[in-house]
């Protein structure tokens, strides 16, 4: 294989190999004008392979023996409602991430049996036949349906799905589901929240399935996920923590709120401008205690990015390099508990540059780099990204949460 001499690549050679499937239907670059070779390979037999840019040559990929991160992305791009904020121009920049050494896997529909996994059948039909009579607003969030919703959907779980499968069986050690719709707020039989179908929560149930015993849930996004925590109100097997900004959209997340869970489902609402310190003492002093209690066999993140400063949404305070910190800071976890088992599916956030710039801190915690990636172009957020507004202390709402849950 060989890289073309006009192509974006970084300025120094990738060691590369390609499939003889060439779907373009052009020449290889060696063998057209321009071709550059790369320099001899060493004789070593790669056990992995990851995708590094999507160019004419669909199958290129970079070797990778040391760590394997898979992504899927969804884009759904007949999902959209006008002047909706859960739309496809959410994803606009993620072709920018200056990230490598990630193999794509492509997504395939998850069946109904396996979305029944979390929702009543009744419920799943409700959005079928709303999606066929879209457009239209389906709750008051609004949650809005087009006549793509419902596969979309399906595909959007189908994809956190197969990330799932793929890092339980040690096929991956782990990935990232770049997938819309979101998922977190779709109740067992309801959507509402711009979600019509829980992702993680299928991915969790088809986790247990697939054999494992324990499985915990983080979910950093600036709203509570009340649909993960109702399909788990009563499961034993799942361990639940959300993080989120109080008296907001759904209105539930409240410290006190699992009395009969306590220890297992936990949650922290968070004043206005809460972010990156109040995220570190919540790992050290909550679900750090969280999972040495419950010893997960896996974690699946609810990766949010609407918890950042400038979100439209939201008034939280988290910055690019929170989300990197405390994705380091979950793929530690992983490793100390779980064997390095980690997914992420993305939830909300609704500024192109921040769900971009979250995404690419998250690949490069998954990936072991020791620092976050420079931020997309265009961002306009400055060097180093600081949330312009004070942080609140919540060192008593820490107290409390701890006291409730019994992790003191």
């Amino acid at each position: 294989m060989y890289i073309k001499a006009n192509d974006t690549c970084p300025p120094f050679y990738w060691y590369l190999v390609s499939t003889t499937d060439n779907r373009s239907g052009l020449p290889p670059p060696g063998t057209a004008n321009g071709g550059v070779p790369p320099p001899r390979l060493p004789d070593v037999t790669p056990t992995r392979l990851a995708i590094v840019f999507n160019r004419p040559y669909p199958c290129t990929y970079l070797y990778n023996g040391d760590m394997t991160t898979l992504r899927s992305t969804v884009l759904s791009p007949g999902h959209i409602y006008p002047g909706h904020p859960e739309e496809p121009r959410r994803f606009t920049l993620l072709d920018r991430m200056p990230v490598s050494a990630i193999e794509n896997l492509e997504a395939a529909p998850a069946s109904l049996d396996e979305i029944a996994l979390v929702h009543e059948p009744a419920m799943i039909e409700a959005v079928r036949l709303a999606s066929q009579t879209g457009p239209a607003i389906i709750d008051y969030a609004p949650t809005y349906v087009t006549p793509t919703s419902f596969e979309d959907a399906l595909l959007a779980a189908g994809a956190t799905l197969a990330l799932t499968r793929a890092v339980v069986h040690k096929e991956a050690e782990n990935a990232f589901a770049l997938v819309r719709p979101p998922g977190h707020h779709a109740e067992p039989e309801r959507a509402m929240g711009f979600c019509l179908f829980n992702n993680v929560a299928i991915a969790a149930r088809a986790a247990l399935a697939e054999g494992l015993d324990r499985v915990m849930i983080v979910d950093f996004d600036a709203h509570h996920g009340n649909g993960t925590q109702a399909a788990f109100w009563h499961d034993e097997r799942v361990a639940y923590f959300s993080s989120h900004q109080g008296n907001i959209y759904p209105g539930t997340g409240w410290i006190e709120e699992t009395p009969h869970a306590r220890g297992r489902i936990v949650n922290a609402p968070l004043p206005a401008y809460a972010g990156d310190a109040a995220m570190a003492r919540l790992l050290e002093t909550v679900i750090h205690p969280m999972a040495e209690r419950f010893w997960p066999e896996m974690i699946l993140v609810s990766a949010g990015y609407d918890a950042h400063w400038n979100d439209p949404l939201t008034t939280l305070g988290f910055t690019t390099d929170g989300y990197f910190a405390v994705s380091q800071a979950l793929v530690g976890l992983a490793k100390e508990f779980c064997e390095g088992r980690i997914v992420f599916a993305l939830e909300g956030g609704y500024d192109p540059h921040n769900v971009a710039n979250g995404a690419a801190a998250a690949f490069a915690a998954l990936t072991g780099q020791p620092s976050r990636p420079a931020l997309v172009d265009g961002s306009g957020l400055g060097n180093g990204d600081a949330n312009p507004h004070p942080e609140p202390d919540i060192e008593a709402r820490i107290h409390k949460i701890r006291q409730f849950h019994g992790l003191e």
